[in-house]
């Protein structure tokens, strides 16, 4: 089982280093997840927001761990592809305790965003980056180098950034996270492109986007040199609200 999961790992590491960029439309269960993997997606990454909304919960921490897991490990369990977990800002498990959950369910690669959910607004880039360092070391010892995606929320609104400082400051924090250990960089929230092609420039490492209507297409975030692309709940809403549509017609009929 380490051996697969490291093989994967170690695949999914290269697809951030690949020609081609790397787009993970982001799933919810097992269905969704089958749906992507034979859609040819070399990975399957997940939703918290997506996967709490369907568990009954809000997002920002709002599930159990324990059903978040659950749900994330179901998807891992029908696909042969690398996954990928939002596991949020870490549901304060320890370092090491969350990287053997992660490996129980057989994912590797996680999402750790740099919002403090009970305090709100940021953590601490240090204490953030210290705990980054702490689940890589922690991964090495297991034997698994996870891929870890380290989210900057300095774009968010409830974050406490000036405007202005919010591209600097991330590119900040961007810095410090892959010198300690991540493998990715996550400014969520970004809808400027000058935004993107200055986090692109000023990272030393992949930067992950998000598309966006009109304005950051896949082409576009391609032509900025993004290496991954994910979509958060974007699916899971439009799914949604086909059914809500579906079932409308359906009773009108």
């Amino acid at each position: 089982m380490t051996a697969d999961l490291k093989a994967y790992a170690v695949q999914f590491r290269e697809l951030h280093h690949a020609e081609e960029m790397l787009v993970l439309p982001n799933v919810w269960d097992a269905a969704s997840a089958k749906i992507m993997a034979e859609a040819g997606f070399p990975a399957v990454a997940t939703s918290s927001a997506a996967i709490a909304a369907m568990l009954g919960y809000p997002d920002g921490e709002g599930a159990p761990w324990p059903e978040m897991f659950a749900a994330a490990g179901r998807i891992a369990r029908v696909v042969a592809v690398p996954v990928t977990v939002d596991a949020e800002a870490g549901y304060g498990l320890p370092p090491r305790e969350l990287v053997d959950r992660l490996l129980e369910i057989g994912v590797v690669g996680c999402n750790l965003e740099d919002t403090d959910h009970r305090a709100g607004g940021l953590v601490d880039a240090g204490a953030q980056a210290e705990r980054l360092a702490a689940v890589r070391a922690a991964a090495d010892d297991a034997g698994v180098p996870i891929v870890v995606n380290a989210r900057v929320d300095t774009f968010l609104p409830g974050a406490g950034v000036a405007k202005e400082e919010r591209v600097a400051e991330a590119v900040r924090r961007g810095r410090r996270y892959l010198a300690a250990g991540a493998d990715c960089v996550y400014p969520i929230g970004v809808g400027d492109e000058r935004d993107i092609a200055a986090m692109v420039a000023e990272v030393p490492g992949p930067i992950n986007a998000n598309t966006t209507p009109d304005v950051l297409d896949l082409a576009k975030l391609r032509a900025l040199g993004v290496a991954r692309v994910s979509y958060g709940p974007r699916f899971h809403r439009q799914a949604l609200a086909n059914l809500k549509v579906a079932v409308r017609q359906e009773l009108r009929a």
